[in-house]
């Protein structure tokens, strides 16, 4: 059985994810920040790891890309998109009229704005976890607090749900990405993603000259992230683009985005959905 990571506790989202990437056979591995996912699979204290990296609500989860960028050795290979329906739950006896705050992740409680404004007395307050906020509340037994999570976790932790489907869109999803200590293998032609870090030095056009080989061999960018490198003022970039596996075009491009940025990575090539 293998031992697989994610921030949060029993009932998170990221622990569907687990059973979306992998199946329900495996062990689950709560940890209490995305930071300790990366570092227990780098370490080798769990064979891989699941972190959020985009809601189509409410962005992209930083500190997922931040933890992956601060483990060298570890590559994401690859993704899975589980859909989010988040619920308004409490403890027995507890109404929407009772309540006075609800818990959960912040970028929980940024899907669900629209709710929030439709209930001004109630007050969203941050938690570290969706499911950790059900089980904290589930503890207290304050009827005047509630928490914001699936309804896998009303059910784990005895809550009575109050309200469902409270998200600001019914298509509402989540982008999780796997981490392992070995890349994915693909066969050639496949339909594949890369993930690729870089740095670029501080001058007109320097970004402009790194993208640019993408674009003329044609290689679809889907995304850019500009996270900061710890040092003042100072960024370092994550792309994801598709291509085929194996394709000589894409290792043309890698060549030439070393030649102009100041630093690269490849955090992972995988099979796309």
């Amino acid at each position: 059985m293998a031992r697989i990571a994610f921030q949060g506790e029993l009932g998170a989202f990221s622990e569907e994810a687990i059973q979306r990437a992998f199946g329900a056979d495996e062990e689950p591995v709560p940890c209490r920040e995305n930071r300790d996912v990366a570092r227990l699979v780098a370490g080798g204290a769990a064979d891989a790891g699941v972190l959020p990296v985009e809601n189509t609500l409410a962005g992209s989860v930083p500190a997922s890309y931040d933890a992956i960028l601060a483990e060298p050795t570890l590559h994401v290979v690859r993704e899975v998109a589980i859909p989010i329906h988040h619920c308004v739950m409490a403890s027995a006896g507890a109404s929407l009229e009772t309540l006075r705050s609800v818990e959960s992740h912040p970028i929980a409680l940024a899907q669900c704005a629209a709710w929030f404004t439709r209930h001004p007395s109630i007050e969203a307050r941050a938690a570290y976890d969706t499911a950790g906020a059900a089980r904290e509340v589930a503890h207290a037994g304050d009827l005047s607090r509630g928490a914001l999570a699936s309804r896998v976790a009303a059910t784990r932790y005895d809550l009575t749900m109050l309200a469902e489907n409270v998200e600001d869109r019914d298509d509402n999803q989540t982008r999780f990405v796997v981490v392992m200590r070995e890349p994915a293998k693909l066969g050639p032609g496949a339909r594949a993603k890369t993930i690729l870090m870089l740095e670029v030095d501080n001058r007109p056009g320097a970004l402009v000259h790194v993208l640019r080989p993408l674009s003329e061999r044609e290689l679809n960018l889907t995304k850019i992230e500009s996270r900061p490198t710890g040092e003042p003022w100072t960024y370092r970039f994550v792309l994801e683009f598709e291509h085929l596996a194996h394709d000589p075009r894409l290792g043309e491009a890698l060549g030439d985005v070393r030649r102009e940025a100041a630093a690269t990575r490849v955090v992972g090539t995988y099979a796309r959905e």
